[in-house]
């Protein structure tokens, strides 16, 4: 895999992650610098991954026929999703946060370049595409070198080229913040909610479970044991250990259930 599909200097391929053959990852011109994927991922048929720094995190998958390129890193998160035919482009430097949902044949941009400016052209640059948590692009979207806020939603077909505030759902071309109509992405949850409903889904998944534990704190967590997988609801973080059991129940929840990241 590492010699046909993924030609760097620097390589890491996390445990149980799936790499097609027909998978092409490289640098901009022959070796990228540093190629990190983390554990339990999926990238699917004929996908190109073409930038010299690419990272990406835990249970995180990218569907077939997907594009990735550009000449600054480009770095995304856990538990993402990036459906078929999508573009992320890193000419100017893109970071996507964790639990992000790019729907398919989206195009996620980070530079505008092609017209003439010997000519006169206006329109030539390159910046940052920043996204943070939780953000979905529901499918089919386009977006331009902006800051996407945690939370917020672009829904199918937007063209989006101005920021995204905070949990807003937005739609349209050029799209615009529906939120006084229709609401936000996320409702406010009480802690308490959250530890109830992931009991009942550690119950649905397996009620005589002693390997994964539910708390709200991480003073309950016992960072010594090795048998014992912590799921802290306050934060969304769990103490990972790679266990059969801790993957499992992580595939369950993922991707609606609940989203969790490795605590730090």
């Amino acid at each position: 895999m590492t010699s046909n599909n993924i030609h760097a200097e620097e390589i890491y391929i996390g445990k149980n992650t799936i790499i097609e053959p027909s998978v092409k990852i490289r640098g901009i011109n022959g070796k990228a610098k540093k190629i990190i994927i983390g554990d339990n991922c999926y990238i699917g048929e004929n996908v190109q991954i073409i930038c010299d720094d690419f990272s990406l995190g835990d249970y995180s998958k990218i569907q077939h026929n997907t594009n990735i390129h550009g000449y600054l890193p480009c770095h995304i998160g856990h538990n993402a999703w990036i459906g078929q035919f999508s573009i992320i482009d890193s000419i100017g430097g893109t970071t996507i946060g964790n639990n992000c949902g790019i729907g398919a044949h989206s195009q996620l941009w980070s530079h505008i370049k092609y017209g003439d400016t010997l000519e006169g052209c206006r329109f030539l640059t390159q910046k940052p595409l920043i996204v943070g948590n939780d953000v979905w692009f529901v499918g089919h979207c386009i977006v331009s070198p902006i800051i996407v806020e945690d939370k917020s939603m672009a829904m199918v077909g937007s063209v989006v080229t101005k920021d995204m505030k905070f949990n807003e759902i937005y739609a349209g071309s050029p799209a615009k913040s529906l939120s006084d109509k229709i609401g936000f992405q996320f409702n406010e949850v009480s802690i308490q909610d959250k530890l109830a409903k992931m009991n009942l889904y550690l119950k649905e998944w397996d009620s005589n479970s002693k390997s994964i534990k539910i708390v709200t704190d991480n003073s309950e967590i016992d960072f010594g044991s090795e048998d014992i997988t912590y799921f802290n609801v306050s934060d969304r973080t769990y103490s990972k250990r790679g266990s059969s059991d801790e993957i499992s129940f992580m595939k369950f929840l993922l991707p609606a259930r609940g989203k969790f990241i490795p605590i730090t």
